[in-house]
C-alpha cells in the first residue's frame, strides 16, 4: 500500500466523522489534525479521502436502489 493510501486510511479510521466528499474541507481538516509537511502530499491525501468517501456513498446508493427494485 502506498503512502497516500496508508495515511488516508489511518486518518479515516481515527477521525471518520471529520471528512466528507469536499476536497477543500478535507484539506483544512488535515491541517488541523495532522502535521503534513508537504502541500502536495496533503492535497493527495485530501483528494484520496474525498474520492474514497464518494465511492462509498455511490456503493451504498446502489445497494439501496437494488433493495428497492427487488421489493
Amino acid at each position: 500500500m502506498n503512502r497516500v493510501k496508508r495515511l488516508s486510511t489511518e486518518l479515516l479510521n481515527r477521525y471518520p466523522d471529520k471528512f466528507n466528499v469536499d476536497f477543500q474541507q478535507n484539506k483544512k481538516k488535515i491541517d488541523e489534525i495532522a502535521k503534513v509537511r508537504s502541500k502536495e502530499l496533503r492535497n493527495q491525501i485530501a483528494g484520496y479521502i474525498a474520492s474514497y468517501i464518494n465511492k462509498q456513498t455511490r456503493e451504498q446508493n446502489k445497494k439501496i436502489e437494488q433493495d428497492v427494485d427487488e421489493e
